[in-house]
């Protein structure tokens, strides 16, 4: 009697087993299997990025330069008077008759080793208006007029991209720093620059906007040897692909 007892607990347990593994299988064949189909979806790299900018140039040391290096002398802002500044002999009057901020650019960046999420090496290739100068002077030894017109700057930039781009329309977003280097072309004559760049913008599929600032060195040669800083902050509307 006790050895049919202990035969079937035998069995009853051997059975319970039997369904607890069979349970457990059909679990880890559903999660195998929901694993395989499942797959997080990746952004697509990119290898281009076309824009059209929107410039805010503001200046920046104009006292240093350009204005020191058209007169040749130290120069000092004036206080309550019809012009800007004057030299520090107090002999030459300056006034800045206009200093127009707002132009127009556009450039292409290009991604050798493709964009998309983490770092990226880009070149970039632009091409933006440099502001309008007008400064009058008068007084004792007083140069002619400096006028600066037509002026565009065509420059080369390498910068490193950090990017977190999302597939299809997502939402995606990317920063950047680099700098370079630059021709001018304007009515005044040519001359060259190098610049710093930084900014950064968000996306939503292949469109997309971006803030950068420049802070870029001038050099030209007419009327004498002068340079000047400018700051222009770039507003952009982007196509990447």
């Amino acid at each position: 009697m006790d050895h049919q007892l202990t035969t079937r607990a035998v069995a009853d347990m051997l059975y319970r087993r039997s369904i607890v593994a069979a349970v457990l299988a059909v679990v880890c064949c559903a999660g195998t299997a929901s694993a395989q189909t499942y797959a997080v979806r990746k952004p697509r790299r990119h290898f281009i990025t076309v824009s059209a900018d929107w410039l805010n140039t503001q200046p920046l040391h104009f006292l240093e330069h350009p204005l020191q290096d058209l007169v040749g002398r130290d120069v000092a802002a004036a206080q309550f008077e019809a012009y800007e500044y004057r030299t520090r002999d107090e002999q030459i009057r300056i006034d800045v008759v206009e200093f127009r901020r707002r132009g127009r650019g556009a450039g292409i960046t290009l991604y050798p080793f493709g964009m998309n999420v983490g770092p990226a090496l880009a070149v970039r290739g632009s091409v933006e208006d440099l502001p309008v100068i007008t400064v009058a002077f008068s007084g004792i030894g007083a140069p002619a007029g400096y006028t600066l017109t037509g002026g565009r700057a065509y420059d080369l930039a390498a910068a490193v991209y950090v990017a977190d781009r999302s597939p299809g329309w997502g939402l995606g977003s990317h920063a950047f720093v680099g700098g370079g280097i630059g021709r001018i072309r304007s009515d005044l004559g040519d001359g060259n620059r190098y610049f710093g760049e930084a900014g950064g913008g968000l996306s939503s599929g292949p469109l997309g906007v971006e803030l950068a600032v420049k802070f870029a060195w001038n050099r030209l040669s007419e009327p004498v040897d002068h340079e000047f800083f400018t700051v222009p902050i770039a507003l952009r509307g982007t196509l990447t692909f």
